[in-house]
């Protein structure tokens, strides 16, 4: 095992972390000062810093964790399904990934997506269903979904189904009234994206074959390091590079030669929802370790690299140690750049504009709106005013990146299949040569538990760019008045409207023939 370390390149922050450690800043928050933030985030920082000790709170569910998986194996039952979203999913991602482990993980609703997790071996699959009220549309449908393919396939549901909330909640009740095969509790005290040490991230994990005692070893480890008030405390460097480097508020997260496996897209929702709020934050981009905004010079942006060298002249924090030792220090790192922004980093005040607008978009049912034109596979649509004048796919692309500023972004948004659509990611890279700007690519919805946060809440810079598709196949949901593909289409509409109420430039591409669509797209943007 090794604890985290930072190295810093191309700045000096030196003053910033000798203040931090003067107001005993990373002593505060072992100690669960939820005062820190200010008097608006305290009510909410007071239930939300039970993740600073989570490697000695959590020993607890080993125990249990390790029982249920040899019950499990004894009766042949070794494929783990997890449902969950946003931190419930990407933490046991990241995980099983590193660990060399399979867990199939379930964090869409794109109905390709979920016939493909319904289609492996039902008689040897148990799903984990992760949620920390039950209430989330995406894992209450898949809930439904799997225990009527159980019982459609013979086979008793309610002993294939394990839960994961929090003490109280509504799951927890429905949960023992279904007679589900077993409840595991989280700290309640723990935010979603902070959950990676709790039953969120530990049981999917552990059920499915990860060291979870050895991930707890690790942050134990580290923990002394990241809590002291220390010049040397690598979590107050990293806060420092994130929040305190003037003008420079957007961070290139990548994983040069780690073998944490999936490590970006974790911090990515980690950051973007804990800072994007009240028209500032850090826009963290997640990126391939060739990516074009790892060489560019521009001047808001910082490398955060899990690396030993920077690649370009920008200022960079480079991170190393234990995949445990890593969640730690940049949960540390996160409120500390909180502390430095001034905002509350453990609340997501914008979060729910886009599930409220799909749920009305669900209730209501609409025609969808027509498209300002079709080009080959792909249907156009755009924000207001956004295709005034415009006839092409090209164009309307054009018309798109025409909005973005010297200080800008572009979010690409795919709500389709991540592992069928995967070409799609090549846009990304594209899409950044072409502008010169750091852009940003999340599969829908899993993103609007993520960076959907900051493209409401943070810096107003960002131009969207939507890809939808249409449903070949289509899922039903047992008892619910709408499909899969019903429920995915109304999520990236609702998304597209609230961004667009706001005042965001949005391009709409639907995709009437996948494929054929794909294709197009790729030789459009490359």
């Amino acid at each position: 095992m090794s604890t985290p370390k930072v190295s810093t390149q191309n700045g000096d922050w030196a003053e910033v972390v000798d203040k931090l450690v003067a107001g005993k800043i990373a002593s505060r928050i072992a100690a669960k000062d939820a005062t820190i933030w200010g008097p608006e985030a305290e009510s909410e920082a007071s239930i939300r810093l039970g993740w600073v000790d989570l490697h000695d709170t959590s020993r607890p569910l080993l125990a249990e964790i390790e029982a249920l998986q040899a019950d499990l194996r004894s009766e042949g039952l070794d494929r783990i399904v997890l449902s969950g979203m946003g931190g419930s999913s990407l933490a046991p991602e990241v995980i099983t990934r590193t660990a060399g482990v399979e867990l199939v993980v379930l964090d869409s609703t794109d109905p390709s997506v979920v016939k493909r997790a319904l289609d492996g071996d039902l008689s040897k699959t148990v799903i984990v269903v992760s949620s920390k009220s039950g209430g989330t549309v995406e894992t209450d449908s898949h809930r439904r979904t799997f225990a009527k393919a159980f019982t459609d396939a013979g086979i008793d549901a309610a002993s294939r189904i394990v839960v994961v909330t929090d003490p109280g909640s509504p799951f927890e009740k429905l949960s023992a009234d279904e007679g589900y095969r077993k409840t595991f509790l989280a700290d309640p005290n723990v935010g979603g994206r902070y959950s990676a040490l709790t039953a969120f991230g530990l049981v999917p994990s552990g059920l499915a074959g990860a060291d979870i005692a050895e991930l707890l070893d690790q942050a134990a480890e580290a923990a002394p390091a990241l809590q002291a008030d220390s010049a040397d405390n690598p979590a107050l460097w990293l806060g420092a590079v994130l929040a305190a480097s003037a003008g420079r508020d957007k961070a290139i997260i990548t994983a040069d030669g780690s073998d944490i496996v999936g490590f970006p897209d974790w911090a990515e929702q980690l950051i973007a929802e804990s800072t994007g709020k009240n028209g500032t934050g850090v826009l963290p981009v997640a990126v391939e370790v060739t990516a074009p905004e790892l060489t560019s010079e521009a001047a808001d942006l910082t490398n955060a690299l899990l690396a030993d060298k920077a690649t370009s002249g920008v200022p960079t924090a480079l991170t190393s140690g234990s995949l445990g030792g890593q969640f730690l220090l940049w949960e540390m790192a996160t409120a500390v750049a909180g502390y430095l922004l001034g905002i509350n980093p453990f609340d997501q005040p914008d979060v729910e504009s886009a599930k409220k607008a799909a749920r009305g978009l669900l209730d209501a049912q609409p025609e969808p709106e027509a498209a300002a034109f079709t080009e080959g596979a792909v249907e156009v649509r755009g924000s207001e005013g956004l295709l005034d004048g415009v006839d092409s796919l090209q164009g309307a692309v054009d018309a798109l990146l025409g909005k973005l500023e010297d200080n800008g972004y572009v979010a690409v948004m795919a709500y389709l299949d991540s592992e069928r659509d995967a070409d799609l990611l090549a846009v990304r890279p594209a899409l950044a040569t072409r502008t010169g700007r750091p852009v940003t690519f999340g599969w829908g919805p899993r993103f609007l538990h993520s960076t959907g946060q900051y493209h409401k809440g943070g810096h107003p810079e960002g131009v969207y760019l939507q890809i939808t598709g249409a449903h070949p196949t289509d899922v039903e949901i047992p008892d619910r008045p709408f499909t899969f593909g019903t429920l995915i289409s109304a999520q990236a509409a609702g998304d597209a409207n609230v961004l667009a109420e706001r005042g965001r430039p949005v391009l709409r591409l639907q995709l009437t023939d996948l494929a054929a669509g794909v294709q197009q797209l790729l030789s459009l943007f490359q």
